[in-house]
């Protein structure tokens, strides 16, 4: 493969790369997918798919502590820790091997080095035993993020975990303080409470998962209370200590000084673009704001003819979804179709206990931009298939523009949210109404009535609330 010259080259094998890879094969173009740690980067590895099956495995764990509520008794359920690592390096791995089959089937050539830019069509790739060049007529950066770090003294001490050494515990600490209420870190949280571990979240902002419609994340905050997990919002970290056996977080909160001790400190401040060692100043693409972002129109392209860039080194959304897309967007301009990415019906699933699923504008947003709208809720408690799973968290609004009708936002929390976001994803894409949604049939019993039921609400009222 050395010195071949390709239609597209791809940087970075994560969701954007591997996707933008498998529709330039099916389109038929010549193409090269570069990777310098992993197959699948880090949503497959690190990121969204191990902490999937750490979620799973937590919520069977937990199910079982309440198995009597199920009418099973369960003499004593033990967590084999190191089992469930096993189980989640066992998927991931299988994913990776579908991944590399497809690109196989699809004739997608593989160079596994690291890439740097010679010019704005060549390419040095870096391997273990030799140094090559390739050459490409279109380039597609899909270098991913990196974990974000602050300032804040005592975080880089040795056995502070961020989100990907967290996933290669070898086993679990019996305390953890996370740092970080977002995403992330409250999926952590999720994770460890239901293993068992005491947990305290340190959120510098007034609400849990900053973005999502107050609503849902104050039933969030409740949530995690019933769990027991210690919630402190509007905490500024100041420090961090290491103790004899244990790491003390010093925070401040309304003004008083306190402190957290845990055996673990999980670090989970967020993701930033990520473009080390890409040379990009000699591919002249520019770089925008400070987090250094790589600028991209709604093609995908950048100021340089024939370099495109896809994923979370573009800082739009960083979601392993909607880099697939922008991917899928890329390699269609590049071959000749007139595409752009369109951000206004992006799903957002949260793996909480419960989940949260959200699309479009939330109600804080709706009125920042002064739009005349109406919302539709409904308790998920009201719900027959979700008390007959053993459930009653949760909720779920819909934001209608009030003249059209038109569904503009949605966010929901409880069981399946994740999956239920779904319609409502598609309703808000395709302009739908409360009125299209009234009138679609919902299968009964199914959590999908929830969203039926909240339509009803916009109109005359729910029926069973």
């Amino acid at each position: 493969m050395a010195d071949k010259k390709y239609k597209i080259a791809i940087i970075g094998s994560g969701p954007g790369g591997y996707t933008a890879a498998l529709r330039a094969g099916q389109l038929g173009a010549d193409t090269v997918l570069i990777e310098k740690e992993a197959l699948g980067g880090t949503c497959l590895n690190w990121g969204c798919i191990p902490t999937k099956a750490f979620v799973r495995s937590a919520e069977v764990f937990a199910d079982i502590q309440n198995a009597e509520d199920f009418g099973i008794k369960v003499e004593k359920a033990e967590l084999d820790f190191p089992a469930v690592v096993k189980r989640k390096d066992k998927i991931v791995k299988r994913l990776v091997r579908g991944i590399d089959h497809l690109l196989g089937k699809k004739n997608i050539d593989r160079i596994d080095g690291r890439a740097s830019f010679i010019d704005q069509n060549k390419i040095k790739i870096e391997k273990e035993a030799e140094t090559i060049e390739i050459e490409a007529d279109n380039i597609i950066i899909a270098t991913g993020s990196e974990t974000a770090a602050l300032p804040i003294p005592g975080a880089d001490l040795d056995g502070i975990l961020d989100s990907r050494s967290a996933l290669d515990l070898n086993e679990l600490p019996e305390s953890m303080v996370i740092v970080g209420g977002g995403i992330i870190g409250m999926e952590f949280a999720f994770i460890f409470r239901n293993f068992g571990v005491d947990v305290t979240v340190v959120e510098y902002l007034d609400q849990l998962v900053s973005g999502v419609d107050s609503e849902i994340a104050s039933e969030l905050n409740r949530s995690a209370r019933r769990r027991r997990i210690s919630v402190k919002t509007s905490a500024e970290v100041k420090e961090i200590k290491k103790q004899a056996d244990a790491f003390e977080v010093v925070y401040q909160q309304k003004g008083k000084e306190k402190t957290a001790a845990a055996e673990k400190v999980l670090m989970a401040v967020g993701r930033k673009p990520y473009t080390e060692g890409l040379n990009l100043e000699k591919s002249g693409v520019n770089l925008s704001g400070k987090r250094r972002a790589v600028q991209v129109n709604e093609k995908m392209e950048t100021n340089v003819p024939g370099i495109y860039a896809v994923g979370d080194v573009t800082d739009k959304i960083l979601l392993a979804h909607v880099a697939s897309h922008q991917g899928v967007i890329a390699v269609e301009n590049i071959m000749g179709m007139d595409k752009k990415m369109d951000y206004q019906a992006v799903p957002g699933a949260i793996f909480t206990s419960p989940e949260i699923g959200t699309v479009g504008l939330s109600e804080e947003e709706a009125k920042e931009k002064g739009i005349d709208y109406e919302v539709g809720s409904f308790p998920f408690a009201a719900s027959g298939k979700v008390m007959a799973m053993g459930e009653r968290e949760g909720k779920i609004k819909l934001i209608t523009e009030k003249e059209s009708d038109k569904i503009i936002g949605a966010a929901l929390i409880g069981i399946e949210a994740s999956d239920l976001i779904a319609e409502l994803t598609l309703a808000v894409n395709l302009g739908l109404t409360a009125e299209n949604l009234r009138e679609t049939i919902h299968a009964h019993p199914t959590t999908a009535e929830v969203v039926h039921e909240a339509a009803l609400d916009l109109g005359d009222g729910s029926l069973n609330a």
